[in-house]
């Protein structure tokens, strides 16, 4: 069981999210460069400079903790309470103007996370999960659909090219079961699950800070997010997760995909 998040974290951290937020306003649909990273991934000046901002908040208020973000290198992450911080995930629907990314925020307390944030800051809807707290969006309570099944499931995925060989004939397989499937929406797909409008998520080859944050907001909602073996997912999880509306949807979900090797 994880020990309930003080509330001073949780508007904490949403300080952090409209310090992003301002950053990454100014540059929506504007003109800036684009670069890629040694992964072949975008980055942009909004990328850097939201998370510069959050780092520098957290540095200010609590110079002990640690930090993970995506763009700078990671500090002090054998802390007590390590920030975990995705300014744009999502970055490729932000170069293209399309507002379905969002700005990623976790805290870990040892090897739990205990707050988890997803922000778009264009229509301005924030997710909070907090342990021993329902998640809410813009401070109203989410939850999951609980009575999703695998046959009426929505299932998203944020892009075919993140499963190959094995993971897509098993990613194929689920999604033949499934009502619904959809390409797109990177973290924005975990919130509406957390909302009660996507009941399967299916991802590969995500990093901690893609993962992390989503954790508290599903789980607090009412569902469930592992790896494709069903385990807890931590700082060293490779990455392949699944996010499901209920145990029922979940442990069908797991049927296709876990490892039979």
């Amino acid at each position: 069981m994880v020990d309930a998040c003080p509330e001073e974290f949780a508007a904490f951290a949403g300080l952090l999210a409209e310090a992003s937020g301002e950053v990454i306003r100014r540059y929506f649909r504007a003109e800036f460069q684009v670069e890629t990273k040694f992964d072949a991934s975008p980055v942009t000046v909004a990328d850097r400079g939201a998370e510069s901002a959050m780092r520098t908040l957290i540095e200010e208020s609590y110079p002990e903790h640690g930090i993970m973000g995506e763009e700078f290198d990671y500090v002090r992450t054998d802390a007590d309470h390590v920030w975990i911080l995705d300014p744009i995930d999502g970055t490729k629907a932000f170069v293209t103007g399309m507002p379905v990314f969002g700005t990623l925020i976790a805290l870990m307390r040892g090897d739990r996370p205990i707050l988890g944030v997803i922000d778009q800051p264009i229509m301005r809807e924030r997710w909070i999960g907090a342990a021993g707290r329902r998640t809410t969006l813009n401070g109203k309570p989410v939850a999951t659909r609980r009575n999703a099944t695998l046959r009426t499931a929505n299932h998203y995925a944020t892009h075919p090219d993140m499963f190959s060989g094995a993971d897509w004939d098993k990613v194929s397989a689920l999604i033949a079961e499934v009502g619904l499937s959809r390409y797109g929406g990177d973290c924005y797909a975990y919130a509406l699950a957390a909302s009660g409008f996507i009941d399967l998520v299916t991802e590969a080859g995500l990093q901690v800070y893609d993962f992390m944050p989503l954790v508290p907001v599903v789980e607090g909602a009412g569902g469930i997010m592992t790896d494709w073996n069903g385990d807890r997912l931590t700082r060293e999880s490779k990455g392949h997760v699944v996010a499901a509306a209920n145990a029922a949807c979940h442990e069908a979900a797991l049927r296709f995909l876990r490892d039979r090797s």
